[in-house]
């Protein structure tokens, strides 16, 4: 029930995206209403149709599907003009809403994927780009946004915290496949894990930013020295514990339910892959309620309950089941990304602005990779290709949009101009390269996955 309706929240939230029913009166031109809700099912459908092929596509042509559907979208707004152009400042709930549904599907089935064990010490290499490579892409990030570009120090930490996690939705060419494919390829290890552990530690940098925002606009009796206090308390420390915590327990209780009741006490036994997403919105829903970070806990609960009976088939279905429903998603989102980019998303691009994209993709990101990576035992070119795959994308667009809604950043625009250049900057660049770069590797380093 409850994916129903989460389903068909996005679905009434993607339609207000293509037409703006309140603009019209329902007597008068139901006719038009009706032509332009068909064509909306026709796109959506087509869209979700290809995405049954994209793979395949995708393996032969090695060019990502994502740049395919983001120039379909912005084809589409360009040549149909009945649908408004998408505009994420103006949709800012919309905007959060669609983008926050399929980063939670992707942290799922992302770490139903992973074959690997959890260990801190088989997941050192992961653990590192979040703790070291992201603190510093964030670092490096928000000086250049306050020195170069001349943003406010808050809106620079808000730039810092939306480029620095990779992208668990775009980044599928550079993951592991799906679950007991029993390979071991540390590159694309690494990249996976990393992917679903950084969408929600980028969280309480951008709620710093948010914070330090919200001293400047409203009066308020707590200093900076006390906002940082609170900061540190509230959203460094406790909501990442009551992720972690309430992830952990969750995916105990769901490996509990789904495998040890069926197989030891056959008791409630249920084969079902709608599984995974009804979890995946339970958890994200309690963990947000208790006010710790959903994204951290969808993510604990995949892995929890993925190494619980790790080598059992119910993986795949329930990994398949996530990876359908994300597809179907990510179709959607990226069309309306393209349809934002001939809306005029890059307006208020700026060769400055331009030239910082450019050096984050090319230099920030692989250097603070790099120096990560020193002495992790990896072979040279594991490390370039961990550290230059940082690919950008819908996670980015979720913290861009939470934290304008939440408090007034002045270079709004142009922060939305910068992040929408770096996306199609990542998909054009990773995802003409990744494919072949991959299988290059793959060649050379894959491995039978330790499994235990």
């Amino acid at each position: 029930m409850m994916a129903c309706i989460q389903a068909c929240h996005f679905f009434i939230l993607s339609f207000k995206y293509l037409y703006p029913l309140t603009s019209l009166t329902p007597f008068r031109h139901s006719g038009l209403i009706m032509n332009i809700y068909f064509l909306i099912l026709t796109v959506i459908g087509l869209a979700a149709l290809g995405m049954a092929w994209m793979p395949a596509i995708t393996e032969k042509i090695k060019i990502s599907y994502s740049l395919i559907y983001v120039l379909a979208g912005a084809l589409l707004y360009s040549v149909i003009r009945v649908f408004p152009m998408p505009n994420p400042i103006d949709q800012t709930q919309a905007t959060i809403r669609i983008t926050e549904l399929v980063v939670i599907v992707s942290l799922m089935g992302t770490g139903l994927k992973i074959d690997q064990p959890f260990s801190f010490r088989e997941w050192k290499i992961p653990f590192r780009l979040v703790i070291i490579t992201m603190i510093l892409c964030i670092a490096l990030v928000t000086f250049w946004s306050w020195y170069f570009l001349e943003f406010d120090i808050a809106s620079a930490i808000l730039m810092g915290a939306v480029l620095a996690p990779t992208d668990p939705v775009l980044a599928s060419d550079v993951q592991v496949g799906p679950p007991l494919e029993n390979k071991r390829e540390n590159v694309r290890f690494s990249l996976t894990a990393e992917a679903g552990l950084n969408d929600g530690m980028a969280f309480p940098f951008t709620w710093l930013a948010i914070k330090l925002a919200l001293l400047t606009t409203i009066t308020s009796t707590n200093s900076t020295s006390g906002t940082l206090l609170e900061w540190v308390i509230i959203d460094l420390v406790y909501k990442i514990l009551m992720g972690a915590i309430c992830g952990y327990l969750m995916g105990r209780l769901l490996a509990y339910l789904v495998f040890y009741l069926p197989e030891k006490r056959k008791f409630l036994v249920t084969k079902d892959g709608f599984v995974a997403l009804s979890a995946t919105l339970f958890v994200y829903g309690i963990t947000e309620l208790i006010s710790g970070y959903g994204f951290i806990a969808v993510f604990v609960t995949a892995v929890t309950l993925r190494n619980y009976e790790i080598g059992h088939k119910y993986h795949v279905k329930l990994h398949s089941f996530t990876d359908q429903i994300e597809r179907i998603l990510l179709a959607i989102v990226l069309i309306l990304f393209g349809g934002s980019i001939a809306s005029g998303l890059l307006n208020h691009l700026t060769w400055e602005l331009a030239l910082m994209g450019i050096v984050f993709i090319f230099v920030i990101r692989p250097v603070s990779g790099l120096l990560t990576l020193i002495g992790s035992g990896l072979h040279v070119k594991e490390k370039l290709a961990i550290s230059f795959f940082g690919i950008r994308g819908i996670g980015s667009f979720f913290y861009l949009a939470f934290a304008l809604h939440m408090a007034k950043f002045k270079p709004a625009e142009q922060m939305w101009s910068l992040l929408g250049f770096i996306v199609i900057l990542s998909i054009l660049i990773h995802g003409l390269t990744a494919t072949t770069v991959m299988k290059s590797l793959q060649r050379r380093f894959e491995a039978p996955a330790n499994q235990e």
